[in-house]
């Protein structure tokens, strides 16, 4: 197929979430920034990893951020399955699959971290949530629909 959508096309999108922040929050001319792999804030400028934001520095997760770490997971095995594409072993059901509910988990995240600060003048913005659906949508849908696939 000719479209654009050629299987390193498809890693190279899947990859390159990973690498934009899935939730940005700007708050008093500060930024804080939910990564797959750890929360980035600018004031002052640290990186704590998701892991030992789990298992180091909070006993207990946040009710708003409990979705983070399926939302690394998701996006880890939509990751996997678009690697697999290289060889021909990709199920386009699965990968963009994936890719929509690491969507959904991003968006509880976003969801939970805008009510934690809705009384502040602070925004949210759920980029994972749109970059990853759109992903889904512009790369995937059109496997889905094309090869008879949808259920």
């Amino acid at each position: 197929m000719d479209d654009g959508s050629s299987p390193g096309r498809r890693l190279a999108a899947v990859a390159s979430l990973g690498l934009l922040p899935w939730t940005v929050i700007l708050l008093d001319g500060e930024a804080s920034l939910v990564f797959g792999f750890g929360l980035v804030n600018t004031n002052p400028p640290t990186l704590v990893n998701i892991y030992d934001y789990l298992f180091v520095h909070t006993g207990r997760l946040p009710r708003r951020l409990q979705a983070w770490p399926a939302g690394t997971v998701l996006h880890a095995g939509a990751l996997a399955s678009a690697v697999g594409g290289l060889r021909s072993f990709e199920d386009p059901r699965l990968t963009g699959g994936l890719l929509v509910f690491a969507g959904l988990a991003h968006a509880q995240v976003a969801y939970g971290l805008h009510r934690a600060y809705g009384t502040s003048p602070a925004m949210v913005l759920p980029v994972g949530v749109l970059t990853t659906w759109a992903v889904a949508w512009w790369f995937y849908w059109p496997l889905v629909r094309e090869r008879g696939l949808a259920v």
